[in-house]
């Protein structure tokens, strides 16, 4: 998330939430603060940001 312009706005046990702004737009995210998360809960968490998963490719 960090690498999408995604900045850590709070912890609570072991997820944390992402805030990205863009424009007028906010997306929120709540990532579960793990080494490897499950296939459907990245795309979760993606569709959360607005972010297409080919960018999020590029990304890393």
């Amino acid at each position: 998330m960090v690498a999408a312009r995604g900045r850590c706005r709070s912890q609570k046990g072991s997820h944390v939430k992402f805030i990205r702004k863009l424009n007028e737009t906010v997306d929120t995210a709540i990532v579960p603060k793990k080494r490897e998360i499950p296939v459907g809960t990245l795309r979760s968490i993606l569709n959360q940001a607005h972010i297409d998963p080919d960018q999020w490719d590029k990304l890393g």
